[in-house]
Formats: structure tokens, sequence, C-alpha cells
């Protein structure tokens, strides 16, 4: 087991009827806010109103930045950063889900920062002084809620962008399931394949197996594939919005790769090349690509007489394969996770998402931008035209 050091700073608020809490909590580090949120679901839920009024009952000054989209684009957080210069704001409370929180972050680096926040994105600006951050998650999914990472658009360019930093971490987060009661069948699956591939990119972090960090991976899997498709079918059932939203936070709060050496993230890095020119929901970009990055990874296992740990634990652990034949259980597992999105109703192709071959090309030079994607196996812009051309 490698060294690390354990810290996860946010202060989780779970449960419903916790709400009541919000103005002290805020209080304990500012009380000039930036209210951010997406567009009118957390009007139609009542969610805005109680919002509204707890800070006002406080006499908690607010300014209002609406409308941030499901993959937020620089323009909000542009908005974001002036509102909070012209008003002179010192806390961000971002309500909704990860799209949500991760534009806060952003406007959060960028707060005092002179430059155009979009340095960040590029690479050209070190984030330091920055405001603090609260969010009421209203969407399991991302893991936001919980982690310094922010992915952010940039609709002009049509390039999607990942920045992070610990200062960046939410101080603390709201987690009522009863809030995600409303969410659609569709959202709820696109989140749940969301979280399990963010447990899939670190769990594919070496030819080894991790130990404690790998088993506490697979039981988190297991407690998604349980719970997935019993929020899907029963939308207001407690205990399976519950263990969907705690799991989403704790899929990608830094505690699965303590001790081990960092995730692979060549699916995500991926995706984002797709929804940073089509648009699509992650989640369901996520599905599509998965499975053949995990084909792509075994058949270069197999060429290069490497070991087949993470599949056949993964298979063995989670799924209850047991095969004498290794590559029949890795290709076995690989089924199963496909399986799990198919359960859920996510597309298999990326032509479901009218996403065609125009652009593969693009997109693979984009996603080998630094020059290699992944980490398990180091991907060239030739292997991931080929991950493409396989989805389509």
């Amino acid at each position: 087991m490698l060294n690390f050091t354990y810290n996860i700073p946010t202060k989780i608020i779970f449960g419903k009827d916790e709400l009541g809490r919000l103005p002290k909590e805020i209080l304990l580090h500012g009380n000039r806010v930036l209210f951010l949120y997406g567009k009118n679901s957390i009007k139609k839920t009542g969610l805005y109103d109680k919002v509204v009024s707890l800070l006002n009952d406080k006499g908690i000054f607010f300014k209002e930045l609406s409308g941030v989209k499901p993959n937020p684009d620089i323009s909000s957080v542009r908005e974001g950063i002036k509102i909070i210069k012209e008003n002179n704001l010192n806390f961000i409370l971002a309500v909704g889900g990860g799209s949500t929180i991760d534009c806060a972050k952003a406007v959060s680096a960028g707060a005092n920062y002179t430059g155009d926040p979009w340095d960040f994105l590029l690479g050209k600006a070190k984030v330091k002084n920055v405001l603090p951050i609260g969010s009421i998650l209203t969407l399991a999914a991302t893991g936001s809620e919980m982690n310094g990472g922010s992915v952010i658009s940039n609709e002009k360019t049509q390039e999607k962008l990942a920045f992070g930093h610990p200062l960046l971490v939410p101080v603390f987060t709201f987690e009522d399931p009863t809030l995600t009661f409303s969410v659609s069948k569709y959202q709820t699956a696109a989140g749940a394949t969301d979280i399990v591939s963010h447990l899939l990119e670190q769990y594919f972090s070496s030819h080894n197996d991790d130990g404690l960090p790998d088993r506490l991976t697979e039981a988190m899997m297991i407690n998604v594939i349980n719970y997935a498709k019993k929020a899907v079918l029963e939308p207001d059932n407690y205990e399976a919005r519950a263990n969907l939203m705690w799991t989403s936070s704790l899929a990608l709060n830094n505690l699965v790769t303590y001790g081990k050496k960092h995730g692979d993230w060549a699916s995500h890095g991926i995706e984002h090349e797709v929804s940073a020119i089509y648009d699509i929901t992650h989640g369901a970009g996520l599905a599509i690509l998965f499975p053949n990055v995990l084909k792509y990874y075994l058949n270069k296992d197999i060429a290069e007489s490497l070991p087949l740990t993470k599949f056949l634990n993964l298979g063995k652990n989670v799924f209850g394969i047991s095969n004498d034949d290794e590559k029949a259980a890795a290709l076995k597992t690989i089924e199963k996770i496909r399986d799990f999105f198919d359960t859920l109703d996510m597309p298999s192709k990326l032509s479901d998402e009218n996403v065609d071959d125009s652009k593969i090309d693009v997109m693979a030079k984009g996603a080998a931008r630094k020059g290699t994607l992944g980490y398990y196996h180091m991907l060239e812009e030739r292997d991931i035209f080929e991950i493409l051309k396989k989805s389509v």
C-alpha cells in the first residue's frame, strides 16, 4: 500500500428535514452569498422558495445566478464572477447536481483572479485565493459535492476540460434523498451510470490487486447495482435514493484511492470530447464508451501477456463470475457491466445519441491533446480513434 494523507474536509449533513441548519452553516464562512442554480427544477419542487426564505429570515444578503446548463459553460462562470465582484460577495451556495457545483468551483477559483477563468481549464492559472462553497445536492451522480474537481465546457471552442484543487472542495453539503424524488428516470439512470463509471475508473489503476481500496470500490459498485433500478422504478423509495446519494459522494472523494495509484480516466476523457461537440448527457456517453474501452484494454492485456487481475476480481467479487478460462471470465465481466447499463435503458452506441462518425478524428485528437490518455494503458490518438469507431 502506498503512503497517503487522509483528508476529506467536507461536512455532510445527511437526511431529510435538515435544511433549517443552512443559515448557520453559511454564516460560519460568509454573509454575502452567490446563490447559484440551474433552470427551473428547484422552483418546481419548492426548494428555491425554501432556500430564499431561510436566507431572508436570517438577513443573509444574496444575489442569484440561474440557468447553469447540464454541461456548464464558461459563460456562466464569467457571469458568476461578475456578480460576485459587483456585489462584494464572499460565499457561494450551489443548489443542484454536479454541473451546478462544478460551475460554482470555477466561479470560486476566478472570483479573485484578474484574468479570464478559462485560464484555469487551460492550466495557465493556479488556484489560489478562492471563495468558500457550500452545496445542496439534488442529484446523485458526479460526486462533485465532496471533491475539488470541476469540468467546464466552452461552447464557442467546442471544448470540455477539467481542473481541480483541494481549496475548491465544498465546506459543507446538504444531502437530502427526498430532493432526488423528482429526478426523472433517465437522469436517475444516467447518474447511477456515472457513479459506477467513477468507481471503474479508479479500480483500473494497475494490473495488481490493491487490497482494501479495491474491496471498498467493489462494495460500492454492488450497492449501486442493487439500488439503481429500484430508484428508477420507485422514484420515492427513500432507501434506494439515500444509498445512491451517499455512494455518489463516497465514490469520488478520494476514499477509494487512498493507498493506491490514481485511476485511469480514459473513458471520461473520451466522453468529454464527445459531449463537448454533441452536448449529450455525460452518463449516457459513459455507458456507451466504457465497455468498449474495457474491451480494448483486455485485448492489450492479452497481447502484452499482462495479468487480468482487475477483470477477474471484478467479475468474481461484483458479478459472481467463476471461470477457469481467464479470457472468457474477463469478457463475461465486461458483458455484465454492459448488461447493467442496459437494465437502466442507457444507450449502447453513439448513434443512439445522434452522434455519427464525421468528427471521430477531431474527438480523438482532442482526447489526446496531452499526448496520451489513461493510466491502466496509455492510449494514443490512434487507440482513441479505434475506440470511438467501435462505439458508433
